[in-house]
């Protein structure tokens, strides 16, 4: 496969509601999407980095700096490409995951439009439908909180994350538990605390959680290994896997019992794919986080989370959780569960008049 061009568009998407975590609040996605273009067939790649380098170094601007200047000028060198090549073929550039994902998924999606072959068919999915889970997002108020939760709850969710941080932790997680009783919960802490907080994270421990979230700095994997001892909550990693090597290391280090997988965060799905694979050979479920993506990112992540190591609901919520207007046909909640998509490549198009309301730039890179 060779490529003949690469558009980056950039969209911004309002969030339904504002989505508010430790790292700040965000009212509108501002989205960089990735399209490839071959001969024959056109790929679609969703870059989750946010607007500024928070959740990670990479933000949006700087996605599209790089995959302008660097990455994509290298693969439009090549003369023959398939995603498996990607990775090899930008070796040379350090870092950049998310941007490189995009890129990945994108040459990926044409390569599988060839071949008549879905995503989930090619990643080795074992479900045609994945368990939902909705991320909760900090709360001016416990109350608000609580009528947010019943909120999923009644739509059906089968799981629910608090986004917890000093000050929004004990509490909140007791009012739910005492409102809604032995539901399936779990608490991300996005690298709010450090280890001088263990006494506080132990007091979470009363309530019966499936796991704590990334508690400690991405760097200090050493610490979540002495917090694992010190908890009997689980703990589950997300911004410190940052590819496979990383998860054979914080398995060794028994710094975590449980693995968030994020393709984005990692460079893509082929090592998603790997991580995945390395977890269950060890032992370690996994489950698929969420970034706030459009159906274009949703729907390599539902194909993703239909591997058999994936025990756990994930970060898959179903499009109204944060647009009132996908980009592509919405993915509807269907008793606490999403379709996984089985046409070839990802499976979903972008709808061109909404895509075409929501634009704010495009440009091409020709080779």
């Amino acid at each position: 496969m060779k490529l003949a061009g690469v558009e980056l568009r950039r969209i911004a998407m309002p969030l339904v509601t504002p989505f508010r975590t430790s790292f700040g609040t965000e009212h509108v996605r501002d989205v960089l999407l990735v399209r490839v273009e071959t001969p024959d067939q056109q790929g679609w790649g969703e870059c989750v980095a946010a607007a500024e380098p928070r959740y990670s170094a990479e933000y949006t601007d700087g996605c599209a700096d790089v995959l302008r200047r660097f990455l994509v000028p290298a693969l439009l060198a090549q003369l023959r490409l398939e995603a498996a090549d990607i990775a090899p073929a930008l070796a040379g550039f350090k870092g950049h995951r998310m941007a490189k994902a995009a890129l990945e998924t994108a040459v990926l999606d044409a390569q599988l439009r060839e071949s008549g072959t879905s995503f989930g068919r090619y990643l080795g999915a074992v479900a045609d439908r994945v368990p939902s889970g909705v991320s909760v997002g900090i709360m001016d108020s416990i109350p608000a909180l609580l009528d947010a939760v019943a909120g999923y709850l009644d739509q059906g969710y089968l799981r629910i994350k608090l986004k917890i941080e000093p000050g929004w932790d004990v509490e909140p997680v007791r009012a739910v538990r005492d409102r809604f009783g032995d539901i399936p919960l779990q608490v991300d802490a996005n690298a709010a605390y450090t280890r001088r907080d263990t006494r506080q994270l132990a007091r979470l421990d009363d309530f019966g959680l499936l796991l704590i979230e990334q508690p400690l700095d991405e760097e200090d994997v050493p610490g979540h290994a002495q917090l694992a001892e010190a908890l009997s909550t689980p703990i589950c990693l997300d911004e410190s896997i940052t590819s496979a090597r990383a998860a054979a290391d914080a398995i060794v280090l028994r710094a975590c019992s449980i693995v968030n997988i994020k393709p984005g965060r990692v460079g893509g799905y082929l090592e998603a794919r790997r991580i995945h694979d390395l977890c269950a050979a060890h032992g370690v479920p996994v489950w698929c986080g969420g970034m706030l993506e459009t159906g274009l990112g949703r729907a390599p992540n539902l194909a993703l989370a239909a591997l058999p190591n994936f025990t756990l609901p994930g970060d898959t919520s179903a499009s109204a959780r944060y647009f009132r207007t996908d980009i592509t046909e919405p993915f509807v909640l269907d008793g606490g569960h999403l379709a996984v998509p089985a046409a070839p490549g990802i499976g979903v198009d972008p709808i061109p008049t909404v895509l075409d309301e929501v634009t704010v730039s495009s440009e091409w890179i020709r080779g």
